[in-house]
């Protein structure tokens, strides 16, 4: 049995987060810590943990080998230094920090201590994704010229953002706050579909942005946008995401001199002769589903075998959304930042 701790209660994933860990036989939440103490302690009840008011009671627990930080962005360097600096293995939610810097020092600090780490990623394991990064590595597209990705949903059409006070462990507010957060709408949502694109492709050389409130109903939060970026191997990439969407049927579109990909629909078109595919009707020849995101850290904390993201990775993923967020605050294009 694992013993680990839920350390911040404030990401929207949370609740999914405690069903997921309470389906699991060989993990024990022992205890939870949130700077709410309400939020904290409703779901140290659903747990059947306890709540601790002193974060480093935490980190003194000998018998604590693993937390799960579901702060908010802005206290993830803080968090996610004492964890490694207590030899806490942990997940983080994404996005790691507010931008490169805090990023790359977190990153640094978990390598330092050599704890595992997990960020919340999971569209890796889905068998297309899979699939598409293993042709892409064969050169079965050819010449890779551009990829899109896109993650959009209708949260700020539905209000999934708006304060709830008389909820408090609901309250998800300050995830439109670019301040707390780090990022809008863009951010929030298209770092999924850029973890994705850079797997495929790796570094970006620069990149910039176009982003837009659309309902103005999150002061000085973005809603929408839509990236463009070149690879360090001349590939194009573009990158489309927001709140303000009422469907999202294209995820991704790999385009090369000798085929074709798109993800429609929850299905998958390939037009390559190397494949013998015109593209006309969904492929089906895929991988199994990997575990991936919380999943994943789940299966490694019980002793299972799955394949987390690395730290630097993920700080790269902020770096490289940095730099689209100051791209489109300048009208330029900008490089990120290299840890």
């Amino acid at each position: 049995m694992a013993t680990i701790a839920l350390v911040g209660c404030a990401h929207i994933h949370t609740p999914g987060f405690i069903n997921k860990i309470k389906q699991r036989s060989g993990i024990r939440v022992k205890s939870v810590w949130d700077h709410q103490g309400e939020r904290g302690r409703r779901r140290a009840a659903e747990l059947g943990a306890t709540f601790v008011e002193d974060v480093d009671r935490v980190w003194q627990d000998g018998e604590v080998e693993a937390v799960v930080i579901c702060s908010e962005t802005d206290r993830h360097q803080e968090l996610v230094g004492a964890a490694a600096s207590a030899g806490k293995h942990l997940f983080a939610e994404k996005p790691l920090g507010l931008g490169a810097a805090d990023s790359y020092a977190m990153a640094d600090a978990i390598e330092r201590a050599g704890v595992r780490f997990q960020t919340g990623y999971f569209q890796r394991g889905d068998p297309m994704n899979l699939f598409l990064k293993e042709q892409i590595a064969q050169g079965v597209f050819g010449k890779i010229t551009r990829v899109r990705g896109s993650n959009c949903h209708a949260g700020s059409l539905k209000g999934w953002f708006d304060p709830q006070p008389e909820k408090v462990e609901a309250d998800w507010r300050w995830m439109a706050d670019p301040k707390v957060a780090g990022v809008g709408g863009f951010g929030d949502l298209g770092t999924h579909a850029l973890d994705i694109l850079l797997w495929w492709l790796g570094d970006v050389e620069s990149g910039t942005a176009q982003l837009d409130p659309v309902t103005n109903r999150y002061d000085g939060c973005d809603e929408t946008g839509e990236g463009l970026f070149r690879f360090a191997n001349g590939t194009i990439g573009t990158l489309a995401a927001g709140w303000v969407d009422v469907a999202d049927p294209v995820k991704y579109v790999v385009s090369g001199t000798e085929g074709h990909a798109a993800v429609v629909n929850g299905q998958l078109f390939i037009a390559s002769e190397k494949l013998s595919s015109d593209g006309k009707q969904p492929w089906t020849k895929l991988p199994e589903r990997q575990s991936s995101g919380f999943d994943a850290f789940l299966d490694v904390t019980e002793g299972k075998q799955a394949t987390l993201v690395g730290a630097h990775e993920a700080a790269y993923r902020a770096a490289v959304m940095e730099a689209l967020y100051e791209g489109a605050r300048g009208g330029n294009w900008v490089k990120p930042k290299k840890g």
